[in-house]
């Protein structure tokens, strides 16, 4: 059971195999608000907690006695949506008499990268990028259990980044996905010798903690001279920023983020010398990081590893699974 944030998912495993999961989503409810209410989420998790239930027994063919194990995620992230599915587990728990595992939520993201791959495909040790919206964390792993938060974000994270740069441009909830949308559409125009509009912020040689709030500070100052440049060309009738610029500022600022990213993963490497590269939580779905990461790695021929399927990417009920598979293997 995975309910950490705003997607309710149940998910039935038979061992390591993925049976069925059900999803749902409530980005629709949060668009009214710009933003995940905590308190309204949790409302939103109870309203619909049954009915994700029912449906995946019923998809799986199973019974809830069926069940021997109850994994569910406990920590971190928003408390009211955590307690809705723990009050639901402990409720089966003591109904069916059945052991419930406790799961820490990031460590969970970082073994969806063992979803639909054999144990061995994984080669420690590693390092290994988190990139979500509270998190920017590169982790250190001897082996699949000795994990050392080694650099980690010194004020935004790269997602909130997504989301604020969004905002500043008027763009609809949820905003990275737009972005990396608008920007993929600006390629296309194949528009070239364009100088680098924002900067790519290494902070000290060497360092490898990350900073994107100079950055964002830097896409509102592009933003509001092109609003108010558009408004003194008469291209707008108010101070607006065109397509063309959304497009634009939407492709500038993702490369100028991948490639820090990218670039101070490698260097991790570097670093600590491991012999694997891996990708981990909600924007590693971003393809355009995922290809400069890889380009990087095919150079050093070091191997690059990340979820599966993008659905692994996001918060899901099959990531909490497999972390407490191989807990209860071990």
């Amino acid at each position: 059971i995975e309910t950490s944030c705003d997607d309710t998912s149940i998910a039935i495993f038979k061992n390591e195999k993925l049976i069925t999961m059900v999803t749902k989503s409530q980005i629709k409810d949060h668009q009214i608000t710009w933003w995940v209410v905590p308190e309204v989420a949790a409302r939103l998790h109870a309203n619909i907690i049954f009915e994700v239930l029912d449906e995946v027994l019923l998809t799986s063919k199973l019974s809830i006695k069926d069940i021997n194990y109850i994994w569910v995620t406990t920590n971190p992230w928003l408390i009211p949506s955590l307690l809705t599915w723990i009050s639901v587990a402990n409720t089966i728990k003591k109904v069916l008499n059945i052991p419930i595992i406790e799961i820490n939520h990031i460590q969970a993201h970082i073994f969806s990268n063992y979803l639909e791959r054999k144990e061995t495909q994984i080669n420690y040790p590693l390092v290994c990028l988190t990139v979500s919206w509270w998190h920017n964390d590169i982790y250190y792993m001897k082996d699949m259990w000795d994990m050392e938060k080694i650099w980690t974000s010194q004020d935004d994270a790269a997602w909130e980044s997504f989301d604020k740069v969004a905002k500043m441009m008027d763009l609809w909830y949820p905003w990275w996905p737009i972005i990396s949308k608008l920007a993929e559409e600006y390629i296309k125009l194949n528009i070239k010798n364009k100088d680098e509009i924002f900067p790519r912020v290494w902070l000290k040689k060497n360092e490898f903690d990350f900073s994107f709030s100079w950055l964002k500070s830097a896409v509102k100052r592009e933003v509001e001279k092109r609003k108010q440049n558009n408004y003194n060309l008469k291209i707008t009738k108010k101070p607006d920023l065109t397509i063309q610029d959304k497009k634009e500022i939407s492709y500038e600022f993702q490369e100028a983020v991948n490639e820090v990213l990218a670039y101070k993963l490698i260097n991790a490497w570097i670093n600590k010398w491991v012999k694997t590269i891996m990708l981990a939580w909600w924007v590693s779905a971003n393809n355009n990081l995922k290809e400069k990461i890889l380009k990087l790695t095919t150079k050093k021929e070091l191997k690059f590893i990340y979820p599966t399927k993008n659905i692994y990417c996001m918060d899901n009920a099959a990531m909490v699974w497999i972390l407490t598979y191989y807990k209860v293997m071990y």
